[in-house]
């Protein structure tokens, strides 16, 4: 190629370049014709160095923005409401907002929409009341000691509520079913602590609950009556668990997936707390913290339901977090976190101090803020497995992409390459194991408040490690001793089947075939008080009392001291109508745990039918110590005192549970009798008229009419004998009688004067 062609193919290379023409230098003119388009081009075209120059301008800009309208604003926090929803026995891949398309949860996938939604959360155990328990307390549960449902809060472990009670918050509990009940210790702070399910009935059940509709009523009314005060509430709702029925439309939308339907039907009730609290101007002023306690089995690896595994589908849980002035900016955060960090992160919302609750997880407001990315380690366990079957305890480290589950057979598992654990990695990923299992002991000793005593370079526990573990109950970690070797409840896969048949004709009311299971059951598992139990009651609920009686007895020869098996065989003697034997039973009881409530309960009421008044209300005043609000209780004390003649401190009591239940004729009709008896006639006629205005019953006219006779209120006494014998039919004719010549006298003395 010549030289001036390589020049001219230069000259074109240059002018077809994006380059900056430098000054001075020669430029193309526009040919004849093309002069306007051209100076339109000139007007429009922008040099490439003022691009670069605007991009880095507004990145500038960007972060300016971002520095000035932070993620989070924590300043006012400390004096906004602060609302606990938890949701029992809900899986986070069954929430709309967790990507499940099925799902009808508008409600919860707007919250999450709006505010923070954590993607890998884990419960530390898939029971209701350590999970709970974990929740308000912050503590693991080797630390706070509820390993189980149905054992209590130790004195002195401090609740995240009764830090925020001495910080001016009103605080309220609205709780759905048995397993939170106020007598296992969560209500400690809580200055109201609604867990009434059958408010008539004098014993709560292991399996009493109540449906959302009926906690978000009682939530409600709660609400109406301080909104304007700063607080801090719990809801509690416990519908997606077995046996799954919802209330139509569910039940019939959802006809093959109950459990989802019950989910649906949570997540309407979700909805109308929100809807409560804007309807109050309060929305706003509210943060909103919603998590799940423990997902649900639903036959995925066998076990449906939860508790007795510690796979994926039972321990991961949403957790939402929503308030638009708190947190202006809505995101979702990918870190492993806790229910253990709950509490913290409540701490720090309040603006008290970490010291004031000694917690052992950690506020998510770092990783809200994205100060911290790291993922938490997560500690697991479940103690139901041995307490209810005899069979091992399982323990679970999460840290990572790992996750190792210490038991006789020991589990690893990717759980990013195998999200639904099907492959076990113990035997061929050595290193991994041994490495994750030396974490899992030290985590547990720290947790469990004990010190560790490894040598520097040590792979494995020392003795006195492994007595420390022994004396924390994880049996698992120690060599296998001849009088606490507990199977491994995957060897039990048979015997699972078995049990949740039982269950299954037990929910279904097919007593008579859950009899015959659970015989079967007992043979394999003689020494778990549950055995008992569930043959007894399937035999009660066949009438067979004295076959449920033997079958109770068999079971304290061999668990001597089973406060389980003693307040059962309490209770079959007490419905069998061997007041001697129910109340020699239940003071045995009461030996072994004198805060037992049903065992306080069935003696005061067989001390109080007996004539023995005094006893019986040393025993109600017991028994309200610990269920104050039980309206059962309150009751029956008040109607023992008045009829030992203390009609005022009854009165009092009578109008306590006015104020919490004002449609309740009954309580205003023990009142006007008081009254009566005590001579104060206006107070018996005011209180006895406002129970015939609730409901004109029979015997609220005729106590009406006593009360205007003694009064000398002739023609309004005559009014209500009539009135009384109108309504008579089928009463006692020994009142009849009575009313009847009661009424004749009046007349009598009307006409002769």
């Amino acid at each position: 190629m010549s030289k001036k062609k390589k020049q001219k193919k230069k000259i074109r290379l240059e002018n077809k370049s994006n380059r900056c023409p430098i000054a001075g230098e020669n430029k193309e003119q526009p040919k004849k014709g093309e002069a306007q388009a051209s100076g339109k081009a000139k007007k429009t075209r922008i040099s490439p160095w003022i691009i670069v120059g605007l991009i880095l301008l507004l990145a500038g800009l960007g972060a300016l923005i971002r520095f000035r309208s932070p993620s989070l604003d924590l300043k006012t926090a400390p004096s906004y409401n602060l609302l606990l929803i938890t949701l029992d026995t809900t899986r986070a891949d069954h929430l709309g907002c967790y990507g499940n398309k099925q799902a009808r949860t508008p409600n919860l996938d707007r919250l999450a929409a709006e505010g923070w939604r954590f993607n890998r959360v884990y419960c530390s155990a898939p029971l209701t009341l350590p999970s709970h328990a974990t929740i308000l307390t912050g503590l693991e549960p080797v630390a706070h000691g509820v390993r189980n449902n149905g054992h209590y809060l130790a004195a002195g472990i401090k609740t995240i509520t009764e830090v925020l009670v001495d910080r001016g918050y009103k605080t309220a509990a609205f709780v759905s079913s048995f397993s939170v009940d106020s007598r296992f210790g969560l209500d400690r702070g809580f200055e109201s602590y609604d867990d009434t399910f059958e408010e008539n009935l004098p014993f709560k059940t292991n399996n009493a609950e109540r449906r959302a509709e009926a906690t978000f009523a009682r939530f409600s009314a709660w609400l109406e009556k301080n909104y304007q005060n700063k607080f801090f509430s719990w809801v509690h709702y416990f519908d997606p668990h077995l046996p799954y029925d919802p209330p139509s439309p569910y039940k019939e939308d959802f006809a093959s997936q109950p459990y989802d339907g019950e989910i649906a039907y949570m997540d309407f009730y979700v909805g109308k707390i929100v809807e409560a609290l804007q309807a109050k101007g309060l929305l706003d002023k509210t943060i909103i913290i919603i998590a799940g306690d423990h997902g649900e089995g639903l036959g995925d690896k066998v076990e449906k339901g939860h508790g007795l595994f510690l796979y994926e589908e039972t321990v991961r849980v949403p957790l939402i977090i929503w308030n638009k002035k708190i947190f202006p900016k809505p995101g979702t955060a990918n870190e492993t976190v806790r229910l253990l960090d709950i509490a913290p992160t409540i701490l720090e919302l309040c603006g008290a101090e970490v010291s004031q609750l000694p917690v052992q997880g950690k506020s998510l407001l770092p990783i809200m803020e994205k100060k911290e990315r790291k993922d938490r380690t997560a500690l697991i366990e479940t103690f139901y497995p041995r307490e209810n079957f005899g069979w091992s305890e399982l323990v679970a480290l999460v840290e990572d992409r790992w996750k190792y589950i210490q038991c006789p057979r020991p589990e690893l598992y990717d759980l990013k390459a195998d999200p639904e654990e099907r492959k076990n990695l113990f035997d061929s990923s050595p290193e991994i194991t041994a490495r994750l299992k030396k974490q899992l002991e030290s985590d547990l000793l720290l947790a469990g408040g004990q010190g560790i005593n490894r040598p520097s370079g040590s792979s494995g526990p020392t003795a006195a490690d492994t007595e420390k573990l022994r004396s924390l109950g994880y049996l698992s970690f120690a060599p296998a001793r001849a009088s606490s070797t507990f199977p491994d409840p995957k060897e039990k896969i048979d015997l699972l089947n078995l049990i949740q048949q039982a269950q299954a004709a037990e929910y279904q009311e097919n007593y008579a075939e859950a009899e015959q299971l659970y015989l079967k059951i007992l043979a394999e598992v003689p020494d778990s008080p549950a055995s008992y139990v569930n043959l007894a009651i399937a035999q009660a609920r066949q009438r067979k009392m004295e076959e449920a009686i033997e079958t109770l007895k068999k079971g304290l020869k061999r668990l001597s001291d089973s406060e389980i098996l003693l307040v059962r065989l309490g209770h079959t003697y007490l419905v069998s109508g061997k007041l001697s034997e129910a109340f020699s039973t239940m003071n045995q009881v009461l030996k072994l745990n004198p805060r037992n409530v049903d065992a306080l309960t069935v003696c005061a009421g067989i001390l109080d039918t007996s004539g023995r008044k005094e006893e019986a209300q040393k025993y109600y005043e017991q028994a309200l110590a610990i269920e104050p609000e039980s309206k059962y209780l309150r009751m029956s004390y008040a109607g023992s005192l008045a009829s030992s003649g203390k009609l005022r401190e009854a009165i009092e009591i009578y109008k306590k549970l006015i104020d919490d239940y004002p449609g309740d004729q009954a309580f205003y009709q023990f009142i006007g009798i008081a009254y009566s008896y005590l001579g104060e006639h206006d107070e018996a006629i005011f209180y006895l008229k406002q129970a015939i205005a609730i409901s004109p019953t029979r015997s609220g006219y005729f106590n009406l009419a006593v009360a205007c006779q003694k009064a000398g209120l002739a023609r309004e006494a005559i009014e209500y004998y009539k009135l009384y014998l109108e309504n008579s039919k089928g009463d006692n004719p020994a009142n009849i009688r009575l009313a009847q010549g009661e009424l004749e006298k009046l007349e009598k003395q009307l006409t002769e004067n």
